[in-house]
C-alpha cells in the first residue's frame, strides 16, 4: 500500500476517511505514516491531515486521490512537528493551494495555528480539534464526528505503543491526553482511532485502557530499576526494555528520561 491510497483492511474507516501511506517504513514509523483524507461523500472540498514526509511521490498520491473523488484540498492539518508528519507540508501547500494549520505557528502556511475544541467545517466535514500533548507538547487529535473516529497521530498508533518523546514531549500530559480520549471514547460507547501509523483500531476502549495499564506497569519497572541499582537513562533502558528490538533503544531512552521526570516531580509533591 505505500505511495498508494486504500483502507486498511478491516479498519472501518467508512465513507469519510481514506487513507495514503507514504513509503516511509521503518522500526518507528511502521507500514509508513498515514495520510488521511477526510470529507463527506459528495463533498468537492476535502481536508488532509499530516501530509507526510517530503517526498514528491507521496504528495503527488495523496493530490491523485483527492482528485479521483473530484475534490480539491481545501486545509490541511498537521498532528504535531515531527517530520515524518509534516516536513512535506509547505511543499503539499504548493501543490494543493491550501493553508496548513498545526499547534505550532511555525507549522502555519497563510492560516491560524489550532485552537483546542474549535470545530472545523468543510463541506459538511465536522472535525473538532482535540489538544493531547505528551507525545510531544504540540500533540493533537482530530476528532471526525460523523464518522464516530478520531485521528490519533503518534499518540495512540495503530500496533504496539508510543514515545514519550522527551524533552519536548512529557509523561504526565500524555496520562492527560490518554485519558480525555479514554473519557470520549468511553461516552460515545465505540469509536475508530485513525492513527498516523499502523492500522485504524476499532477496539478503542481496549486500546487505551492497554496504553494507560503499559505506561503504569512501565513505571513500576523504571521504579525497580532504580531500586536495584540503576542509576542512568542507558542502564534503565537496558533493563527495563531488553526484550525491544535495540534499534528503538535510543527512542526508549528519551521515555525513559520523561519516566524520570515525571517520577521526581510526584515525588517532590509528596
Amino acid at each position: 500500500m505505500n505511495g498508494e491510497p486504500g483502507s486498511w483492511a478491516g479498519g472501518g474507516v467508512g465513507d469519510h476517511a481514506l487513507c495514503v501511506l507514504a513509503p516511509n517504513p521503518g522500526p518507528m514509523t511502521l507500514e509508513g505514516t498515514n495520510t488521511w483524507v477526510l470529507g463527506a461523500p459528495g463533498a468537492t472540498r476535502v481536508v488532509v491531515v499530516d501530509p507526510g514526509p517530503h517526498d514528491e511521490r507521496h504528495l503527488h498520491a495523496v493530490l491523485d486521490a483527492v482528485r479521483a473523488r473530484g475534490a480539491e484540498v481545501a486545509l490541511a492539518l498537521v498532528t504535531h512537528g515531527h517530520e515524518d508528519h509534516v516536513a512535506g507540508a509547505r511543499r503539499f501547500a504548493e501543490l494543493a493551494g491550501c493553508p496548513v494549520r498545526a499547534a505550532d505557528a511555525a507549522l502555519c502556511v497563510d492560516d491560524d495555528p489550532l485552537v483546542d475544541g474549535e470545530t472545523i467545517d468543510v463541506d459538511g466535514l465536522e472535525v473538532e480539534v482535540l489538544a493531547t500533548p505528551g507525545h510531544t507538547a504540540d500533540s493533537m487529535s482530530f476528532w471526525l464526528l460523523a464518522e464516530g473516529a478520531i485521528l490519533t497521530g503518534d499518540t495512540v498508533l495503530g500496533r504496539g505503543t508510543a514515545v514519550v518523546a522527551y524533552p519536548d514531549g512529557a509523561l504526565a500530559p500524555y496520562l492527560d491526553s490518554l485519558r480525555r480520549l479514554r473519557a470520549l471514547v468511553e461516552a460515545a460507547r465505540g469509536m475508530t482511532l485513525l492513527p498516523g501509523h499502523g492500522p485504524p483500531r476499532s477496539d478503542a476502549v481496549d486500546v487505551l485502557d492497554f496504553y494507560l495499564e503499559h505506561r503504569a506497569r512501565r513505571l513500576d519497572q523504571v521504579r525497580e530499576a532504580l531500586a536495584a541499582g540503576a542509576r542512568t537513562p542507558a542502564e534503565i533502558v537496558e533493563r527495563v526494555y531488553a526484550d525491544v528490538d535495540r534499534r528503538l533503544w535510543p527512542a526508549a531512552e528519551r521515555t525513559v528520561r520523561a519516566q524520570l521526570d515525571y517520577l521526581s516531580a510526584v515525588a517532590s509533591e509528596s
